[in-house]
């Protein structure tokens, strides 16, 4: 299948949101997996949240826990990042990718640009 495609990046000041999209052209959504990562500038790429589309099964890392909330629209075979109560080191180019951890990806796309101003 043809890879996720995020979108909805932005300029934002610290404590405003933001929400992120990720589409899938798929016939089989469900049974998909859909992490979205981080890069922020000189840093390692970071799994940032992820979410079983079957189950509904959802992980977030501890640093965006109670602030971003990943869901799915499987009509629009669709992945959205809600990020609220943005902090300027959320800052990062953030991508989603067929899974819940980085070393399983093995192209990434463009990615959808975050920054918050502080």
């Amino acid at each position: 299948e043809a890879k996720p495609v995020e979108s909805g990046g932005g300029l934002v000041q610290a404590g405003g949101s933001l929400r992120l999209s990720c589409v899938v052209r798929t016939f089989t959504f469900d049974a998909y997996t859909i992490g979205w990562f981080r890069q922020a500038p000189g840093k390692e790429r970071e799994g940032v949240s992820c979410i079983s589309i079957g189950s509904g099964s959802t992980q977030y890392a501890d640093s965006v826990k109670g602030r971003f909330t990943i869901s799915s629209d499987n009509a629009k075979n669709t992945v959205y990042l809600q990020m609220n109560s943005l902090k300027p080191e959320d800052t990062a180019v953030y991508y989603c990718a067929f899974a819940c951890d980085a070393v399983s990806v093995d192209v990434w796309g463009q990615g959808t640009l975050v920054t918050v101003s502080s």
